[in-house]
């Protein structure tokens, strides 16, 4: 593990100013030691660019090939190295190496046949400066390419010290995706376990005891003598409402036994074009309610419509429960500035659904439903009395 300075390093060497700071203060070591030791045009263009280029470095990697050969440049313009050129020549190598611009190998081939080109220039100023320079075929002549030889080996240091760190950092990240993906596995496992578990109380409970209800429901209406069309006609419609709950039940169920990478839905999903339906129901079962659209109906994404579907329902369920009997008003609307607003009103008592112990689970879906499309949800007494759940929904940006 690495130590508190070793990760304030790394993340001073990470921020975005770091390759400009260094090549600014290369750029200006190079400018005080050309004013000090003044050199030719060549080496002195071939210093200036090797060094400001490096600014780029990490930004443009491949500026890092202008770093090396201005430097090469530089120094074949004059016998004397330049410190500022030394310097840039090697971030230069390391930046070509660090950030793969090439092969490993053709970037050290192309700073060695640089080197031999630097060195051969070098040759031919000695001889003209009338140093003891035997020929090229001439024995002792081999001596002459140690300068190119060396260039070459710090060339290759300097490229292969990049790629190296490279290569520790790709291998360090893998590490990382992979233990990532350990426990994105482990977590998913776990998660379908519970999924199926939940599944299988489900059936075993729910399921049951809704199929009874669908069964006695059903049975009631031949067993029970003197039943009047009215007390036949609510058993058909508790028959009606329990079967359609074993569907719903039987789709959860499917959906919690499918695993997520490849959960499909079995059965469609209910949407605004079911709203009338679903006051229909609140009717059959003795409520009052009426449906109002204002707006142009737009389909919407189905995560929206599954939304405000559930949230116009368990309204309607609120209703039902806190105000038996009440006239129920269920506005939509379907607002030009992509907005969607649910308005379910009724003219009760208005009483509080979310106090008391153990209450206002209802609630809390809603809420939580409104919340994952981005939406907002209040619930309370309604400026008329009664009740009223308003639902904000937006469904896009303009």
């Amino acid at each position: 593990m690495s130590s508190p300075s070793q990760r304030l390093v790394r993340d001073r060497i990470a921020a975005p100013a770091y390759p400009w700071v260094t090549g600014g203060l290369v750029t200006a070591g190079a400018v005080a030691e050309l004013v000090v030791i003044p050199g030719g045009v060549t080496t002195t263009i071939g210093a200036l660019v090797s060094a400001a280029s490096l600014m780029w470095r990490r930004s443009f990697p491949p500026v890092a090939v202008l770093t090396v050969a201005a430097g090469l440049l530089g120094f074949a313009g004059d016998v004397n190295l330049y410190v500022s050129i030394t310097v840039s020549g090697l971030i230069g190598c390391y930046s070509l190496g660090r950030h793969r611009v090439l092969h490993p190998a053709l970037t050290v081939a192309g700073g060695a046949l640089g080197a031999l080109c630097v060195n051969l220039v070098h040759i031919n100023t000695w001889s003209r400066m009338d140093l003891p320079v035997p020929a090229l075929w001439e024995r002792g002549s081999l001596s002459l390419f140690a300068e190119s030889l060396l260039l070459s080996v710090v060339i290759f240091g300097a490229v292969m010290m990049g790629d190296a760190v490279r290569s520790r950092e790709e291998t360090r990240t893998e590490r990382h995706l992979a233990h990532a993906r350990t426990i994105a596995m482990e977590r998913q496992q776990a998660a379908e376990a519970e999924r199926a578990a939940i599944a299988r109380e489900l059936h075993d409970i729910v399921s049951h005891s809704v199929s009874m209800i669908a069964v006695q429901a059903e049975s009631a209406t031949y067993t029970t003598p003197g039943l009047t069309p009215e007390a036949r006609e609510g058993f058909q419609q508790i028959a009606a409402t329990a079967r359609s709950s074993m569907a719903e039940l039987r789709r959860l169920l499917g959906v919690l036994r499918t695993p997520q990478s490849g959960a499909a839905l079995t059965a469609p999903q209910p949407t605004l074009d079911h709203l009338a339906e679903l006051v229909e129901q609140h009717r059959a079962v003795g409520g009052t309610a009426e449906l109002r659209v204002t707006g142009e109906r737009v389909p919407l994404p189905a995560v929206w419509e599954l939304s405000a579907y559930r949230i116009t329902q368990e309204a309607l369920t609120n209703a039902r429960k806190h105000a038996p009997g009440a006239r129920t008003v269920v506005e939509v609307d379907y607002g030009p500035d992509r907005l969607l607003t649910l308005r379910v009103r009724d003219d009760g008592p208005g009483v509080d659904t979310g106090a008391g112990p153990g209450a206002g689970h209802g609630l809390t879906g809603m809420r939580e439903r409104a919340a994952l499309v981005g939406g907002r949800l209040t619930a309370g007494s309604g400026p008329d009395g009664g009740f009223l759940v308003e639902a904000e929904l937006p469904w896009g940006s303009g």
